[in-house]
């Protein structure tokens, strides 16, 4: 835990609401690499010579870093954390990494970034299944 991720939450002044601390801290830092990856990878895409091919693309990145980010700000809160709000996001997000990865996945043999994106965006998927099982 030595991520300002893991040292914040060996901070938090009472329990963490009995979910495995290593899960919560894996799902935020997912969440936030996630964010930046997906942000990226739709601004080097309105790089890219083929930018009117890519709409689709961009958009998917775009509705997905913004899922990430709020994610990740809301099970980095957890004082007062409503159980049914925090799988409703993590479902939501976990979805929109779905979608994201398998419309990167559709350019990534030309474009590095899209490749990235999309490992990304899986690894953040599975980060918020894992965090969905552990809430129970």
């Amino acid at each position: 835990m030595t991520t300002v991720v893991g040292q914040m939450l060996q901070a938090y002044p009472k329990d963490l609401g009995g979910v495995d601390v290593t899960v919560l801290q894996n799902c935020i830092e997912a969440c936030v690499e996630c964010a930046q990856a997906c942000t990226a990878c739709a601004d080097a895409c309105l790089g890219e010579d083929m930018v009117a091919e890519l709409t689709t693309c961009i958009r998917t990145d775009l509705d997905c870093a913004d899922l990430c980010a709020a994610t990740g700000r809301v099970v980095s809160r957890r004082t007062g954390t409503n159980a049914d709000l925090t799988r409703a996001t993590l479902t939501a997000c976990a979805a929109a990494c779905r979608v994201c990865a398998e419309e990167c996945a559709r350019h990534a043999s030309m474009h590095e970034h899209c490749r990235i994106c999309g490992e990304s965006c899986r690894r953040c998927e599975e980060a918020c299944q894992a965090l969905l099982a552990a809430l129970g």
